[in-house]
């Protein structure tokens, strides 16, 4: 049977961490008042709801709801179990743990988990294996001897990973069937190709291997670069090849470099986004560890959601050819239409690739262009609209200024306006006057274009819902909550201090017949009571791991939210119980009118005059509640 965790590993764990330096390491988080916000990474946003609370150590969304402990942080962004989770915050933090034990979740969980983790150390040995080759064989030194060529150190090579798979077609399945790795392994792994017959042959052979990492450093797929030499030609292969999506690989989710570039960006507020492996690699022994790219493919909502939570700026560095210039130009508008980057770009000069030009003109060189040689989006834009115009047609020139204009209109910043307002004048002899009235009908027709985006959207918002659309009807922001009762509102402040005033406690224990309005809050609690039982003091983050229901945990997780004076008073705690009291018995006389008129339907006048004057007894008890509270 399995073991529970031992509560004391947990509250140690907790103790010494602070959730803010946890989630920080996923979420870019500001100081706002006593709290920090951030883009909730659980959802997409634009402005920020994400609350991590330090005090209190506890997290909590406005705009999806999610919330709990660094605990429950790391169960919801990692997929893991809540003993993983613990055992993961230990290890972020380095407190030392020793306490073996496994988690008691369903044998369905179970089982999923250890399929995944099986898939997981499959991985990991073939990377292990992979590197072996390169760094160990004679069969790897061609590879090695190219990464050396290439400018790559033992130390870089060691760092990434990097390994050789060998020309021989079973190398890797023949040394997981002599470990008898089950069969659905290797189906699943992506590593193999099953032949007619049944056998496995490896996906990977004849290549240099880059392992590619999820956010938390394993290895879940590959890249491999194919190594031609004299006896392998490699005709008709593909120079990259990388693994197929896998349960546990998702290429739209994934970033190479993300898991060991992440800390850089989140100290600098800044990415730097390339084409390839090579480029990021190089760039990192160059000294720029900060760099991530792409799986192969263009930039994905997904991986952009990601460094978002991370940076602020976003620098694009890709290839300085025709392709490269393409590929900055989708990269631009992307960016600019789904995420809130401040963006600039690195134009690398002789049409070279960041790795080709690092080894060109070494790695001082590589960091003053990328630290000191950005452009703006507007500067990459001016240079990119003259390669498909003959710039010696007076014609072309006007498409051209008229194209820079409506550019323009998209740049913010007015000094950065009228710095290329200027630019323009001079290169083409215009006077800044006739410029600016091109510039001001085309910011008028921009705005004309939106107004009437806007109409189309809310017209069609207002077919789907079959009703006219008001204004008042949205909320302006996250901080205003659902309408609550009064007596919810009761309620709500009432736990509130339950949670925080042992005086409170206290008073309500010796109320015996004090029962909450509803349900959800009546259980919240007597599962505080049970709790405070149980704990000498009352600590949130403990209180919600105490909780096993996920609502139960939501509804305590809001509670705690609450902006309420630090202290109450007598007279507070007296009508907030009486507003809950006088609820209750609202609810009695509801339910005794409604016997009274069965017992007047089937004739039975004893029980019905039994009825009335329970209910003015009710009556004359909630009169004399309402009156103590006015």
């Amino acid at each position: 049977m399995a073991q529970r965790i031992p509560q004391e590993v947990i509250e140690e764990v907790r103790q010494r961490t602070n959730i803010v330096d946890v989630v920080g390491q996923y979420v870019q988080l500001k100081k706002s008042g006593k709290n920090h916000m951030g883009l909730c990474p659980f959802h997409e946003e634009r402005s920020p709801s994400f609350s991590v609370a330090e005090d209190k150590q506890i997290f909590h969304c406005f705009g999806c709801g999610k919330g709990g402990t660094v605990f429950n942080f790391l169960q919801e962004i990692e997929g893991i179990s809540f003993p993983e989770s613990v055992r993961r915050v230990a290890e972020l933090e380095q407190i030392p743990v020793n306490y073996e034990w496994s988690n008691s979740e369903d044998v369905g969980n179970q089982e999923n988990s250890q399929h995944h983790r099986e898939l997981m150390a499959l991985h990991k040995k073939a990377a292990d294996l992979y590197h072996h080759v390169l760094m160990n064989t004679r069969i790897g030194e061609p590879a090695l001897d190219y990464l050396l060529s290439r400018g790559l150190t033992p130390e870089i090579i060691e760092t990434f990973k990097i390994g050789f798979a060998p020309q021989k077609r079973d190398f890797l399945s023949q040394v997981f069937q002599n470990e008898q790795v089950a069969s659905n392994l290797f189906n699943e792994s992506g590593l193999f190709i099953q032949r007619d017959n049944g056998d496995y042959l490896d996906r990977f052979y004849q290549r240099i291997i880059f392992p590619i990492n999820d956010h938390q450093g394993n290895v879940i797929a590959f890249s491999g670069r194919l190594l031609k030499t004299e006896d392998f030609s490699g005709k008709d292969m593909p120079k990259y090849l990388n693994s197929p999506e896998t349960t546990l690989f998702n290429k739209r989710d994934t970033l190479f470099n993300f898991d060991k570039a992440r800390k850089e960006i989140r100290k600098e507020n800044t990415v730097f986004l390339f084409e390839g492996f090579m480029d990021v690699i190089a760039a990192w022994q160059a000294g720029i560890t900060n760099g991530v790219a792409s799986m192969g493919t263009s930039l994905t909502n997904e991986q952009i959601r990601h460094l978002e939570r991370v940076a602020k700026e976003l620098v694009i560095c890709y290839d300085g050819d025709s392709a490269g210039t393409e590929a900055t130009n989708r990269a631009i508008h992307l960016l600019s239409d789904h995420s809130r980057f401040q963006l600039s770009i690195v134009n690398i000069p002789e049409k070279l690739d960041p790795d080709d030009y690092l080894r060109k003109y070494g790695a001082e060189s590589f960091r003053e262009l990328a630290m000191h040689g950005r452009e703006t989006v507007f500067g990459f834009k001016m240079h990119y609209h003259k390669l498909s115009r003959n710039m010696n047609n007076e014609k072309e020139q006007l498409d051209y200024v008229h194209q820079l204009l409506n550019e323009l209109v998209l740049v913010q910043s007015p000094l950065e306006r009228d710095r290329y307002m200027n630019q323009i004048a001079q290169e083409f002899q215009l006077s800044i006057h006739s410029l600016e009235e091109q510039f001001s009908q085309l910011k008028g027709e921009q705005r004309a274009a939106h107004r009437k985006e806007r109409h189309q959207q809310q017209q069609s918002s207002d077919e789907e819902w079959g009703m006219p659309f008001q204004q008042e009807d949205v909320a302006p922001s996250f901080e205003n909550k659902a309408a609550f009762s009064r007596v919810e509102k009761a309620e709500r402040t009432l736990l509130y201090r339950l949670m925080n005033e042992q005086g409170t406690r206290n008073f309500i224990q010796q109320q015996n017949d004090f029962n909450f309005a509803h349900v959800e809050y009546q259980e919240l609690y007597l599962l505080l009571d049970s709790y405070m039982s149980i704990h000498n003091d009352f600590s949130i983050a403990d209180f919600l791991d105490f909780l096993k229901e996920e609502r139960l945990k939501r509804l305590a997780i809001d509670i705690s939210y609450l902006v309420i004076s630090e202290e109450s008073s007598e007279r507070e705690i007296n009508d907030v119980v009486q507003v809950i009291a006088s609820s209750t018995i609202e609810d009695q006389i509801t339910e005794k009118k409604i016997r009274q008129q069965e017992a007047r339907r089937l004739g039975n006048k004893q029980l019905e005059e039994e009825l009335a004057i329970e209910i003015i007894n009710l009556a004359r008890q909630l009169n004399k509640n309402r009156t103590m509270i006015q």
